[in-house]
């Protein structure tokens, strides 16, 4: 038997891996449940981002700057993100905040984002992750 990694150079194993949507799909949840959690300890929602300040683009990951709100709410997606995060808090049609966590990437550079959205009820639920313009 081999060992893990063992005689396996020069296959081709150790490629860079295409970036994927992922990290946006599993971080606008974890958002979210951190907005929520906030606002069960304190009773209000958290406004933040968007952060980093530029959308990231073509897939390469960018450092994710120390921000005031993501910290209060105890969001650490990591050092490096290839997406821009954001908590937006609305006043809905019958007077309940609508919040929505966002993440915006551009992995092919084009311009063109792609936006993942997690939305929170006033019971603290959350939508399935909405996409648009996936692999933008």
């Amino acid at each position: 038997m081999r060992a893990l990694g063992e005689g396996l150079a020069g296959q081709g194993a150790f490629k860079a891996e295409k970036p994927t949507d992922t990290e946006a799909r599993i971080n606008v949840l974890a958002l979210c449940d951190a907005v929520q959690s906030y606002r069960d300890e304190h009773g209000a929602y958290v406004v933040a981002g968007p952060t980093p300040k530029a959308v990231p683009k073509g897939g390469v990951p960018v450092p994710f700057p120390k921000d005031e709100a993501f910290q209060r709410l105890g969001f650490e997606p990591g050092e490096e993100v290839r997406f821009q995060y954001e908590v937006v808090v609305q006043e809905g049609p019958v007077g309940e905040p609508e919040v929505s966590c966002i993440a915006r990437g551009d992995f092919d550079g084009d311009g063109q984002n792609s936006v993942y959205r997690v939305r929170l009820d006033s019971n603290g639920m959350t939508t399935p992750v909405e996409v648009e313009h996936e692999g933008e």
